[in-house]
């Protein structure tokens, strides 16, 4: 019973942790993407700054919980 409790569980953070790789790469592309030809920033507008820095805020937010999530899985 035990092997099998622990074979789910492996299979159920395995695809947690590619989900949340897959979402890192994706979110580093969009960055990526905001650049110029030359390799510096375009200029931001106000309003576009701030919709990053709440973005940031959101995905550090979204990173934590993941984090407690997954460390409340790990104890069974």
């Amino acid at each position: 019973m035990n092997q099998i409790v622990n074979m789910i569980m492996r299979r159920v953070m395995g695809r947690l942790i590619n989900k949340g790789v897959d979402f890192g790469f994706h979110q580093a592309s969009k960055i990526g993407k905001g650049k110029n030809g030359k390799g510096q920033q375009a200029q931001l507008s106000s309003e576009e700054d701030a919709r990053r820095e709440h973005a940031g805020r959101e995905q550090g937010k979204q990173s934590r919980d993941m984090l407690k999530n997954m460390r409340r899985l790990n104890r069974f």
